[in-house]
């Protein structure tokens, strides 16, 4: 999830990443997250604001920031143990736009965002 500030309400929590928070704290599915309350002692109110780095630390989520462009990216959760457990990229070396092979370790040092999808 993608977000320009580091807080989010409950509400776009929610809607963004598919968990719902309740009394037993961040649920999707039959999986839950105990959470220490960080936004009020009512889980049902969907206009509190939410910390992302204290919900990152608390899930398992990474968090990757940029205030000073104003973006904050998150996830995904590791509850399955199907996410990356680092933020280091294989070797990787892929033709560009004009057919010469392109070595994404060139971009070492460098903010970089790797936008992956998959069609299922």
């Amino acid at each position: 999830m993608l977000h320009r500030s580091s807080t989010i309400t409950r509400s776009e929590f929610e809607q963004h990443t598919g968990w719902v928070f309740k009394p037993e704290g961040a649920c999707k599915g039959d999986v839950c997250i105990p959470l220490r309350d960080n936004s009020g002692d009512n889980p049902n109110d969907k206009s509190a604001m939410l910390d992302l780095e204290s919900l990152a630390e608390q899930m398992g989520m990474p968090l990757i920031s940029s205030p000073q462009h104003k973006l904050w990216a998150l996830g995904p959760e590791s509850v399955s143990s199907r996410a990356l457990t680092s933020a280091s990229a294989p070797p990787l070396s892929l033709p560009d736009l004009a057919g010469k092979p392109f070595d994404l370790a060139s971009l070492r040092g460098k903010k970089v965002v790797v936008y992956a999808w998959a069609p299922y």
